[in-house]
């Protein structure tokens, strides 16, 4: 069973999306991670959906059509909104800083203590948390 890339890699700019294709492709070819299966189309899947303003769905059924990163984001642009570079910076911001002194911040901490990374001073924000529960950092 395979984890997705690290929700900072970005595609036309945009962090997390690279994240959301790979579950999807993954589990089309059966090899997702068990315990990503619960939240899928839900919390930042959901919020990359709305962001494009097309359905996670919809999204889903493009991305197993097969194509690139970029091609699925261009059919993203076409079928629901192209953000301008500042509303990319603003939502770029915003994800990466997901967990830090918000409503997240209780969550993040139950799963650092669910995973054994409570002592982890450095892990300050969500995607921090996945790449070092992933074992990417």
């Amino acid at each position: 069973m395979k984890y997705p890339r690290s929700p900072k890699d970005q595609v036309g700019g945009i962090v997390y999306l690279g994240r959301m294709l790979d579950k999807i492709r993954l589990l089309d070819a059966g090899e997702l991670h068990p315990e990503l299966h619960a939240n899928l189309g839900k919390g930042f899947d959901e919020r990359i959906s709305s962001f494009l303003g097309v359905e996670y769905e919809a999204i889903c059924a493009r991305t197993v059509q097969g194509g690139t990163d970029e091609e699925v984001l261009d059919w993203c642009f076409q079928k629901g909104t192209r953000p301008n570079e500042e509303q990319i910076e603003i939502w770029n911001a915003f994800m990466t800083k997901r967990g830090w002194n918000d409503e997240l911040s209780e969550t993040l901490i139950r799963r650092k203590k669910e995973s054994a990374l409570e002592s982890r001073d450095d892990i300050q924000t969500m995607f921090a948390y996945i790449d070092a529960d992933e074992g990417r950092a």
